[in-house]
């Protein structure tokens, strides 16, 4: 007879599995909870203590550590030395361990969790099982997620032993369930270090995706193990084809810069870079003031929208190519017109949380990674200074909306506003000047006229030009951080021509 141990932390599925187990005459070992819930199943079980003749200890935080168990989960079949070992001790090999682990990244996510608490819930036992049986995959089967149950069944039906590339498959996925584990467990303990010696992130797959940036490239998009929340947490697709690499990547984008405002407001994304932001009283005005801004740039983009999305609003919509659309809503009927663009991948944003400052930034670099605590505004207006001019609150409401939307451009980035609607957007020009011509120049090329408009820039202007050739277009305040050599002349250029600027003393770049 085949020899299975089972110590599971969540059971789903282990009625079944275990069940099967023994309909293809294997015995159960179990310890604990698992084998008081075998037993509630009439499922035939042996406990962990029959075997090692120590009842368990500390409140259970002692059963399976004990040498009877790992032997029998570690002992080589090829190896005559090892057999004899455990011909002494009247000890069976065990041919498959299946364990899952406690909840440690579930309860530590959790609301007032004491440092007691989340101790509580590091698992020694379990990976020092599940690892064991790892390493011994060549004569030993280690199942770590009830979502392989079924196969190893399967298999195990079909040919009555489950074969060595079967068994390496599961000793890798061992692994990595062993490694994010302890790796959120020493993230949780390092905390309290914004940058840590080490970094251990650890990351799970959500989607495979069909390609990466290029046809060439294979892709998938992973989320952060631990994290609250990460891009498609809470987001259900309703209709149109699989979201790719590219859509994802301007998802997130157009998701950062949306959530800048509280206003109703809509952002139009392509290629990483909002080309459309508009803020209005109702969503469907923000919406038509968004496309207006750059209705060339906007066709085939993301689309995403802080309200939900209403008929009237979805008649206006159907008459564009959107590639993804992203609304936290949709309201009778609107879903209905909208589906008249199959293509159209329709997603759903069911996440009301709001974001919190923390989260890091990491960045892909030859054989090593860039890291960064996320860009995030300190309040409104706080450490910023007139340096030249006077704002109304109008103004300062235009200033700060075109900040905003600059932290999200790729530098060297510009962004032309007014009455909170984007005129013109220059992104990743390697000079700021050819950005501020880019951006007047978009402007222009829409019909729309700059007299009255702002001026944000990410980082400080070294010369005067860049700031004179917006002032020539009517541009009539400016927002940048400041600390230039030359902010002297550049003040004086912006002063005579009767014009306002804010210095941030704070910059945005985005690369």
């Amino acid at each position: 007879m085949k020899r299975a141990l089972l110590s599971v932390y969540d059971k789903s599925g282990l009625d079944e599995f275990a069940q099967g187990l023994v309909d293809l005459d294997f015995e159960i070992v179990s310890s604990g909870g698992t084998s008081a819930y075998l037993e509630e199943m009439n499922v035939p079980v042996t406990r962990i203590e029959d075997i090692t003749q120590v009842p368990e200890m500390l409140g259970g935080r002692v059963k399976t550590l004990h040498p009877r168990i790992h032997a029998a989960i570690l002992a080589r079949r090829d190896e005559p030395g090892d057999l004899s070992s455990l011909e002494e001790q009247e000890l069976q090999p065990f041919d498959l361990v299946c364990v899952n682990l406690y909840p440690f990244r579930e309860t530590v996510a959790k609301r007032g969790v004491t440092e007691a608490d989340a101790v509580e819930v590091i698992d020694i036992g379990g990976p020092a099982m599940i690892r064991a049986a790892a390493k011994n995959f060549a004569h030993v089967a280690p199942v770590s997620r009830s979502t392989q149950y079924e196969r190893v069944l399967d298999e195990l039906g079909r040919t009555g032993e489950l074969s060595l590339d079967t068994r390496r498959e599961l000793a890798a996925e061992a692994f990595s369930v062993t490694a994010a584990y302890e790796a959120s467990i020493a993230g949780w303990f390092m905390d309290r270090d914004t940058l840590p010696d080490r970094l251990i992130p650890a990351f799970e797959k959500v989607l495979d995706l069909t390609y990466g940036e290029n046809p060439h490239q294979r892709a998938a998009y992973y989320a952060e193990i631990g994290a609250r929340r990460h891009l498609l947490s809470q987001v259900e697709q309703l209709q149109g084809r699989e979201l790719s690499y590219n859509n994802l990547n301007d998802l997130n984008a157009a998701r950062l810069c949306l959530r800048e405002f509280e206003l109703p407001c809509v952002c139009i994304v392509k290629h990483a870079n909002p080309c459309g932001v508009a803020v209005a009283g109702s969503i469907e005005h923000a919406y038509e003031r968004a496309l207006e801004a750059d209705p060339v740039s906007a066709y085939g983009g993301i689309v995403v929208l802080n309200r939900p999305i209403s008929e009237e609003l979805a008649e206006l919509l159907v008459d564009q190519f959107v590639e993804v659309l992203l609304a936290p809503e949709y309201e009778e009927g609107a879903l209905e017109t909208l589906q008249q663009k199959p293509a159209t991948r329709i997603l759903v944003d069911r996440e009301r949380r709001r974001d919190a400052p923390g989260e890091r930034d990491y960045k892909r670099v030859l054989g090593g990674l860039l890291v960064q605590d996320r860009d995030w505004d300190v309040e409104d207006r706080v450490g910023m200074e007139i340096v030249c001019g006077s704002a109304s609150e109008a103004l300062w409401g235009d200033l700060l909306f075109a900040w905003r939307v600059c932290k999200h451009v790729s530098s060297n980035a510009i962004v032309l506003a007014r009455d909170l609607q984007t005129r013109g957007i220059g992104a990743g020009q390697m000079s700021r000047v050819d950005s501020v011509r880019l951006a007047v120049e978009k402007a222009r090329e829409h019909g729309h006229a700059l007299e009255g408009a702002v001026l944000a820039s990410d980082a400080f202007f070294p010369f005067a030009d860049g700031p004179e050739l917006a002032l020539g277009a009517g541009v009539a305040a400016v927002i940048q951080p400041g600390g230039s050599k030359r902010d002297d002349e550049v003040i004086a250029a912006v002063e005579a021509a009767g014009a306002t600027m804010v210095f941030t003393h704070r910059r945005h770049f985005r690369h």
